[in-house]
């Protein structure tokens, strides 16, 4: 009855996330046309599109609203990494995956024209991330930099010495960025970087390989997933490590990704054996979790403002509540 459905989607949207909803999340749409891994995907915040970067060298935008694959854009050449969104939805900030050339690359996938090159690394990179609130960008690299860039022109604008792979994100605002590597997490004003660190945070005695760093919504939480399978959550502002979470551990070429639900209740994360976990960001316990036949972590964002997460392995998913687990919700208002 199409009545019915009508006022399912509006409990949908009304929910507020909850344990139980998250429970009760499975895949409810695949792509599996991919003939590789994907190694990096973004969603844009101020539209629906979702892009998607992978091993058999394409870059893949979706529709997010209604589940469609809009384009596909082949990088032969180059290969292709990671994948930011620019604030526009249809340009976007690559890196490379050939071992010759690490240039990044604003791309428009409008009309597939590459509006410009940016060269500064000589080694793979292995983080990047968009500044909301100008046309900067950072990326960081194996080469053990971390480059600070603006859209508009091709050589960095700043330079940043690390020891070991750093990994990088900026705060929501686009005030603050941090860089974790070597057990610390470096906190930085985006307007005065150059200073050094205003702020070093300890994640624990844990040494291994930082793979992501990424900010709450709200700020006020961070976490850092490292090799060795562990996801820490921090106090963005004290530093305090508030929990760490357990996974297997990823090999060296493998990124172990997590990401905060959109109000930061909860995380969600990869691990080493394919396994997708959520946990409680008030409890530090584990939520749910769902076993996978993949042997490699999986790609992992929550979507923004919406009750779905997304993970790309070796094919796309859409996770959303299965609502006839919820009798209580259905019809409630």
């Amino acid at each position: 009855m199409p009545g019915g459905s009508q006022s399912e989607r509006e409990d949908k949207v009304s929910m507020e996330l909850t344990e139980e909803i998250i429970q009760s999340m499975e895949v409810g749409m695949a792509f599996r046309d991919y003939n590789g891994r994907i190694s990096s995907m973004d969603f844009h915040k101020a539209s629906n599109y979702l892009v998607t970067a992978s091993d058999d060298e394409s870059i893949r935008l979706y529709d997010v609203s209604t589940a469609t694959c809009l384009k596909t854009i082949n990088s032969k050449k180059y290969g292709v990494d990671l994948v930011c969104f620019t604030s526009h939805p249809t340009t976007v900030i690559y890196s490379s995956k050939n071992g010759w050339d690490e240039s990044l690359r604003l791309l428009s996938l409008h009309d597939n024209k590459y509006l410009r090159y940016f060269k500064g690394h000589h080694d793979r990179v292995v983080s990047l991330s968009l500044c909301s609130r100008k046309e900067f960008f950072i990326s960081g690299s194996l080469d053990r930099t971390v480059l600070l860039w603006d859209q508009r022109a091709e050589k960095c604008q700043g330079l940043l010495r690390v020891q070991g792979r750093p990994a990088i994100a900026y705060d929501e605002q686009g005030l603050v960025f941090a860089i974790a590597f070597g057990g610390h997490v470096r906190m930085f004003d985006a307007r005065k970087y150059e200073k050094g660190p205003f702020d070093i945070f300890s994640i624990g005695g844990d040494l291994s390989d930082a793979n992501v760093v990424k900010f709450s919504n709200d700020g006020r939480l961070m976490l850092v997933t490292t090799m060795d399978g562990h996801i820490h959550v921090l106090d963005s502002f004290r530093g305090t490590l508030l929990f760490t979470y357990n996974v297997k551990p990823v090999s060296s070429d493998s990124t172990l990704e997590a990401s905060f639900s959109p109000e930061g209740m909860f995380v969600i994360s990869g691990s080493g054996d394919g396994s997708v976990y959520a946990w409680s960001v008030r409890t530090g316990k584990e939520v749910a979790s769902w076993m996978s036949s993949e042997v490699e972590p999986p790609v992992i964002k929550w979507t923004p403002g919406s009750l779905m997460f997304v993970t790309g392995s070796s094919e796309l998913s859409f996770w959303i509540p299965d609502l006839s687990k919820l009798g209580s919700y259905v019809g409630s208002k």
